[in-house]
């Protein structure tokens, strides 16, 4: 058994992939603040799928960044006195930095603002949607939430007259932009969504999604009057007094940063672009549910208008509360990732993502449970397993690891179903984006493995041995060897969760080849030390 790392693939590749590929994005946060749990769970969530491609042999990219071009960007600078293009350069890097802090394995990060890669590909999608016929330009009257940077009809408000997520009230705007048709594309994204050819997930977010198509789609404002926002952003090609609507320009981020309109007469012809994009097999979007509409209405429908291939699925995730609340900057219930790490660790957060959060619904964050989360699961049940095992080789066979007998003394039980299972199973739950039943899967292994050394009593079996009986010690060679089986097939499932934990698993359990020897077999295994001390 080998834990084989997971390598991200290199930025900018043009090594034609082998085997189906795997594109995964994150959305885009603004950078009017900082980084909060929310963002680091989708981070997180992404980052899990990611790694489980790779360690499931796929050609893999995974792509995050940040929306620079925001209002709200714009007037956090002028509330910080600030520039607008150095403010947003500086909290751009407090984004970026969240890769090392919570171990993501990202191959491209892509800020909207600097990135050369961006505004030749917002062009050249505008044009495509230009030839479409797809624009209009009129005067409009609406009630616009700065928070979510979206207008919205009376009937959509609460009784208040305040959007679902921000406190804030709407403000009226009258102004004149640019149009998309979008009206003309409901019956074409209602088929797409209800075939499975764009798999909306969970069930239920896809059911709202119908609902709001079903209902009818009305043409929206893709652009801004430049002086609106001082400028910031991307001109509206052939009309610079207009500058490209932020959502419009951050949803082309997932195809800009593959080379989408580098080459102005094709502007799909970018090598990236159809490696992951128009050639690739899953195109996959990581999004919270506040802007559901946003991927799964108004972006097929831009790619629909410029003739480009849709996202294969739409992974929709619910909300991290704390407080009951929505974590948020302006609500002042923001909780910084970063200091979470600093205190507790990037594995215990990890974690607590990955068994707190449910497929369908929001999960509530207290320090207090995921400590909890750590030292039960990780620090008593996996670490205290892995301990015991290597103890219990090292006691009774110096650190060398039997031979699994090619036929097993022991009809199949609760241990050898659970290490044979876990691979569909987590296969099965992260097709899904569920990490709490992929986990599960693995907890499994852990629960039956720590049952099976109690049944078996393996010091027992040594004294019997001891005593001349050469079955017992032949039993126990068999659960020794079950037991390191066990704790490997952890490790190497445990990878896409906690990477840091599981690469000092791997060391332990495969000294030699984690030190990178070559040709080497898995006959031996480390000291046995704690990989997750406990926190509480």
């Amino acid at each position: 058994m080998t834990l084989p790392p997971a390598q991200p693939t290199p930025a900018g590749s043009t090594a034609p992939p082998a085997g189906p590929t795997f594109y995964v994005t994150t959305a885009i946060p603004y950078v009017n603040g900082d980084p909060h749990l929310g963002h680091a769970l989708e981070l997180v969530q992404t980052d899990v799928l990611a790694r489980h491609a790779r360690l499931r042999g796929r050609p893999t990219r995974f792509l995050t960044g940040t929306d620079d071009h925001a209002l709200k960007n714009v007037s956090a600078a002028r509330a910080a006195d600030r520039e607008v293009g150095g403010f947003v350069a500086e909290r751009v890097e407090d984004f970026r930095a969240l890769r090392p802090a919570l171990s993501l394995s990202t191959d491209d990060f892509l800020s909207t603002s600097s990135d050369p890669r961006h505004r030749p590909g917002v062009e050249a999608l505008w044009r495509r949607c230009a030839e479409a016929g797809d624009f209009y330009r009129r005067s409009y009257e609406g009630l616009y939430c700065a928070g979510c940077e979206q207008f919205y009809t009376p009937d959509e408000l609460d009784a208040s007259g305040r959007c679902p997520e921000h406190v804030p009230l709407p403000e009226r705007v009258v102004e004149e932009n640019w149009f998309f048709r979008l009206s003309r594309y409901g019956d074409r994204i209602r088929e797409e969504i209800a075939t499975g050819r764009v798999r909306i997930n969970p069930a239920a977010k896809r059911n709202e999604v119908l609902a709001f198509v079903d209902a009818g789609l009305e043409d929206f404002s893709v652009s801004r009057p430049a002086a609106r926002s001082d400028g910031w952003g991307v001109p509206v090609p052939g009309d610079p007094s207009q500058v490209v609507y932020v959502w419009w320009d951050a949803l082309t981020n997932y195809v800009t940063a593959l080379g989408y309109g580098s080459d102005q007469a094709d502007p799909g012809a970018a090598d990236d672009y159809r490696t992951w994009w128009s050639g690739g097999d899953e195109r996959v979007h990581v999004i919270g549910k506040g802007i559901t509409r946003f991927h799964a209405v108004y972006w097929l429908a831009l790619l629909l208008s410029a003739g480009e291939p849709l996202p294969t699925t739409i992974h929709v995730h619910d909300y991290v509360t704390a407080g009951g609340a929505k974590l948020a900057k302006s609500a002042g219930t923001a909780v910084h990732p970063v200091g979470l790490v600093d205190a507790y660790g990037t594995d215990a957060l990890r974690w607590w993502f990955a068994r707190e959060v449910p497929l369908l619904g929001d999960a509530e964050f207290t320090t207090e449970r995921l400590v909890a989360r750590h030292d039960d699961e990780l620090a008593h049940g996996v670490g205290n397993l892995v301990n015991r095992t290597l103890t219990l080789v090292h006691r009774f066979r110096d650190g060398v690891v039997p031979a699994l007998p090619r036929t097993r003394a022991s009809a199949p039980d609760e241990l050898g179903s659970a290490v044979g299972q876990v691979a569909p199973a987590v296969d099965a739950a992260l097709a899904d984006a569920d990490l709490r039943t992929a986990t599960g899967a693995v907890w499994r292994i852990v629960d039956a493995a720590n049952r099976y050394v109690n049944a078996e009593k393996p010091w027992e079996l040594a004294a019997r041995e001891r005593a001349g009986d050469t079955d017992a010690g032949g039993r126990l060679d068999e659960v020794l060897a079950r037991l390191v089986e066990a704790c490997r097939v952890v490790a190497a499932e445990l990878s896409p969760f906690v990477p840091d934990g599981a690469a000092r698993l791997r060391e332990q359990l495969l000294p030699v080849a984690a030190a990178g020897g070559q040709g080497v077999s898995d006959d031996r295994v480390g000291s046995p030390d704690p990989v997750f001390p406990r926190l509480g």
